[in-house]
């Protein structure tokens, strides 16, 4: 008998031996590391969805003992700044989300103040549309680091962190099955492995080669029954 898919909580891991290191996030990396010797007031992290965007920002809080806020939740500057007085550190996640009046007003008190300031976006400032020209030229004038597609190496990584994020252990050749066949993003990494968690529990079942075939397949990566995979469990 089938089970329910109940949407079950887990936890995403967050700290620095999580963080999967590759040539495409090292220098995002290394700006976190090399905080508060930035030379810089504020720094813009920018990476496509799934990236490891969150997850840099959690290890900045932890590192500079700051306050970490999401862009769609700005909507006031005094209570940000009053929790910053004595970190002097403020992290925004995905900042891109974020009214401009609040992140305008709050970037300029930071610099004030000199808090640090570290963004992260799906894009570089300079592709926002930003219709705040005082913003703009701010934001702008911030140095940038770039978090770019994944290697098979980290693709390969990425996709064992978020089963273990969900309690869950795959043999080695699930992974090389899956990365020969997946659209090659962060996103789709993470979308993947939901839905193996889910048919999982659907069916009671581990994750076993058949079962990646059927998701893959209903994710629209291949046939649901592929002839490369003919005698393969």
């Amino acid at each position: 008998m089938s089970q329910l898919p109940l949407d079950l909580p887990y936890r995403t891991a967050f700290g620095r031996g999580d963080y999967l290191v590759s040539a495409s996030n090292a220098a995002a990396l290394g700006w976190i590391e090399r905080w508060p010797g930035w030379g810089v007031p504020a720094l813009v992290v920018h990476g496509p969805p799934g990236s490891g965007k969150t997850h840099l920002a959690h290890l900045w809080r932890e590192r500079s003992a700051g306050i970490l806020v999401t862009g769609a939740a700005l909507a006031a500057v005094e209570p940000v700044l009053a929790a910053a007085e004595t970190a002097r550190a403020v992290a925004i996640d995905d900042s891109d989300r974020a009214a401009e009046i609040p992140l305008f007003h709050l970037y300029n008190r930071c610099i004030e103040r000199g808090i640090s300031l570290f963004l992260t976006a799906r894009q570089p400032p300079a592709a926002w549309p930003i219709a705040l020209a005082d913003l703009a030229s701010r934001l702008r004038a911030a140095p940038v680091a770039g978090i770019a597609a994944p290697d098979d190496a980290l693709l390969g990584a990425v996709l064992v962190k978020h089963f273990a994020d969900r309690q869950l252990r795959v043999a080695p050749e699930i992974i090389n099955y899956l990365l020969r066949r997946m659209e090659r993003s962060f996103a789709a990494a993470a979308a993947l492995v939901g839905a193996l968690d889910r048919l999982a529990l659907v069916t009671g079942r581990p994750v076993t080669i058949p079962l990646a075939r059927r998701v893959l397949a209903t994710l629209g990566n291949q046939p649901a029954s592929s002839p490369s995979d003919l005698g393969v469990t």
